[in-house]
């Protein structure tokens, strides 16, 4: 019984070791990740005051998620808060007191929104810069000068606590941020042509990388809540067979609800709702061209 007893106290004895050398790990492990300085060469960009410009940024900053983790006003919203102990707030961004980008330059603006890095080049770890990678330089300037118009808020910086085990997957580069998924090098996209309903589509498809993954094949979101479900396969042949047409997709675009009046839990929608008729309809027709689901 004592021999059972000693091997049972050195076997737990060995796992308490295990899992504070996995605790450790997983905190500076992720803590160097955070830290590490990501070198890029950003484009520049031209920021323009024309009201044109200044309207197309609205629409972007409204349609392309923005609000969704910075608020209609971007002042900051906390939009993950799980009893697991994951919180993220995105933080302020207009030109109030405390906000984080007050001194941004035009660069620092594309370092942060296409490469997913601060302005010294560090991660932003859950900005999610592979959606606005492909943005056009011109698209870019828009929305930049539609936020720094915002009315001035007070708001402080973002808020990202990662409980242990989300610490490890990052750490060991299971969970992934922004600036790992991007090729930094690729030069600025080009806009689609006026009658390239295919290439509007793709365009305004790169929105839903960061949840459905390259291909759009989706499965489980990396990092996110334990109760998130798996992001769907946007392929012909998966769940999208249950929209056959634009203006099924518009209706779940806009209600969140499926056409069988079901509801979807993760989603972006108070900026998927905003989407024109016209974007929708092109998006609707990229992802019908996709190559059929597995």
């Amino acid at each position: 019984m004592r021999r059972a007893l000693r091997i049972a106290g050195i076997v737990a004895g060995i796992l308490l070791v295990c899992a504070g050398a996995a605790a450790a790990f997983a905190y500076f492990g992720s803590e160097h990740k955070r830290n590490r300085v990501i070198a890029v060469a950003p484009s520049t960009i031209a920021i323009p005051d024309d009201p044109a410009a200044l309207e197309r940024g609205k629409y972007l900053f409204e349609t392309r998620g923005c609000t969704d983790c910075h608020g209609r006003d971007g002042a900051g919203h906390t939009f993950i808060e799980d009893s697991g102990g994951l919180v993220v707030r995105g933080p302020n961004i207009t030109m109030g007191q405390g906000s984080p980008v007050l001194g941004y330059r035009a660069v620092d603006w594309v370092k942060a929104i296409r490469h997913g890095v601060t302005p010294n080049g560090r991660p932003l770890i859950v900005m999610p810069s592979e959606d606005y990678n492909r943005m056009t330089d011109a698209d870019l300037g828009a929305m930049v000068a539609y936020i720094r118009g915002l009315p001035a808020r007070e708001g402080d910086g973002r808020r990202v606590e990662l409980p242990l085990p989300v610490q490890l997957a990052y750490a060991l580069g299971v969970v992934r941020d922004a600036a790992e998924k991007i090729d930094h090098s690729l030069p600025p996209a080009q806009p689609p042509a006026p009658d390239d309903v295919l290439g509007k589509g793709a365009y305004a498809a790169n929105m839903c990388l960061g949840c459905h993954g390259e291909g759009f094949r989706g499965g489980p979101i990396a990092g996110a809540p334990p109760d998130w479900p798996p992001a769907a396969d946007l392929r012909p042949g998966g769940p999208m067979h249950s929209y056959a047409s634009a203006e099924d997709f518009a209706g779940m675009l806009r209600t969140g609800r499926r056409p069988d009046g079901s509801d979807i839990k993760v989603m972006p929608f108070d900026s998927l709702k905003e989407l024109s008729d016209d974007e929708i309809a092109a998006l609707f027709a990229f992802l019908q061209s996709l190559p059929p689901a597995d």
